[in-house]
């Protein structure tokens, strides 16, 4: 079982995390925050991701020289805040497809409900990235890999910017062979589920619909 937590603690995504936690930070000041940080995420989670060798002509001479297969990662969004990472890692990623799972949580259990999930075709060749900006009881994102796992990808990591224990405990328990990728584990939740300290609804800061 390999219950992989990798925490991004580069100097460039700590200090742009702090800004976007900060209560006065602006919808558009969140959302271009959210955008510059996914592409920090998105050299971390296609650190080790596979390689192939493709022969190439510089202005000197031919050579063999090696690409990430781009066209074989999907990044899959968990509407709606997960979108708010898609334009960002879309820039580092151009040939990526995307794919979406549509989930709302219930208020009263906490449960993931789905309404909706899309996702590309030939997933058995592809590695998916799994956005979400916040792993607070982990049931959504269970759920949304539950459901990737039904496609057979080839590999499944899931990226976030501010996770905690009990949302982690809750994933791998579930989940173990999915490494996480978040450049925070904070204290724990509150009484409503939301990750304390946190950065309040992500959803919300990046849309601007509270």
């Amino acid at each position: 079982m390999s219950r992989e937590l990798h925490v991004i603690d580069h100097p460039l995504v700590q200090h742009k995390l702090t800004l976007m936690r900060r209560k006065d930070t602006s919808t558009k000041g969140f959302r271009e925050l959210a955008h510059e940080i996914s592409i920090l995420l998105a050299y971390e989670l296609t650190r080790d991701m596979p390689m192939q060798e493709i022969e190439i002509e510089t202005p000197l001479e031919k050579m063999t020289s090696r690409i990430i297969d781009g066209k074989k990662i999907v990044l899959a969004s968990i509407l709606r805040a997960g979108n708010g990472f898609l334009d960002g890692m879309l820039q580092v990623l151009p040939a990526a497809r995307v794919g979406h799972i549509g989930l709302y949580r219930d208020p009263v259990t906490l449960k993931a409900v789905e309404y909706y999930f899309k996702m590309p075709g030939g997933m058995e060749e592809r590695d998916v990235i799994v956005l979400d900006p916040m792993l607070a009881t982990g049931n959504s994102a269970v759920w949304a890999v539950d459901r990737l796992k039904q496609t057979l990808p080839r590999s499944i990591r899931f990226v976030c910017l501010v996770s905690c224990p009990e949302g982690i405990q809750n994933f791998h328990d579930h989940h173990p062979d999915v490494p996480i990728y978040t450049p925070a584990v904070d204290r724990g939740l509150n009484e409503h589920g939301y990750i304390v300290p946190g950065l309040g609804d992500a959803g919300d800061r990046i849309f601007g619909t509270k």
